[in-house]
């Protein structure tokens, strides 16, 4: 099995080192991350100049670009083969509810989608993110099940991981996005040359957090699951729309 991973949080991060140590064991892996941390990058891709793609001396490659350049990059230009899965993370933190509209962790994985890869984005819940083991542990045992029995149909599954021992981990539960609250607002500061310059504020707590989403399960210690996709029509609305434009 050939398995691209990349991140957001740079080709340096300890989750990606960790996360591509564990499934070498199991795949032919291959490392495209960004050169730097892009965490919060979302979606974008790198239009107005060129990319550059470098090799560390650890092996794993890095682009000046963002996490969907990274993998579209890897994808359509400089692999010789079409990965069977696209594996981004371990991302420092969580990717739940509102989060996965930012996420660039979310985002490399979303690529891989679109270009038609089964893909899978992995985070870790936690402030201190010390079980490291254990999101990587989850994702090998997600990667096997997939090898074993194909889902048959395009997968894009979104990752948490409790930030505790694999041992006290209670499972793997599927779940729906949550909902975030609005967030923090922004931080105002003055600079010593005095200008004014304003930090985009924390995310808000979680408001749909009950039983059936992301953030319940984590924090209940399950591992959580949750198939995205990229349809953003809103549905329902489609009949009131077009009365109101009749």
């Amino acid at each position: 099995m050939r398995i691209l991973i990349s991140n957001d949080d740079g080709y340096f991060a300890t989750g990606i080192e960790i996360l591509a140590r564990t499934l070498g064991d199991i795949a032919d892996v291959t490392v495209v991350a960004p050169e730097r941390d892009r965490s919060g990058a979302s979606n974008s891709l790198t239009l107005d100049r060129p990319l550059s793609l470098r090799r560390a001396p650890n092996g794993f490659y890095f682009v000046n670009g963002t996490p969907t350049d990274c993998v579209h990059l890897a994808v359509t230009g400089m692999l010789d083969h079409l990965p069977d899965m696209v594996v981004s993370g371990i991302n420092h933190g969580a990717n739940m509810g509102d989060d996965t509209v930012y996420s660039g962790t979310v985002a490399a994985a979303t690529e891989g989608y679109l270009l038609g890869v089964p893909a899978i984005a992995v985070s870790l819940v936690g402030k201190e993110a010390s079980q490291f083991e254990t999101a990587a542990r989850v994702a090998r045992d997600l990667v096997l099940r997939f090898q074993q029995q194909p889902l048959g149909q395009p997968a894009l599954l979104n990752v948490n991981v409790p930030d505790v021992p694999y041992a006290a981990l209670k499972g793997v539960a599927v779940t729906r996005l949550g909902k975030r609250h609005k967030a923090e607002p922004v931080v105002k500061a003055v600079t010593p040359r005095h200008e004014t310059v304003y930090w985009v504020g924390a995310a808000g707590a979680a408001q749909d957090a009950g039983e059936g989403t992301d953030f319940h399960a984590v924090a209940q210690g399950w591992a959580s699951v949750t198939p995205l996709q990229i349809d953003l029509t809103h549905v329902q609305q489609l009949p009131r729309l077009q009365k109101w434009l009749a």
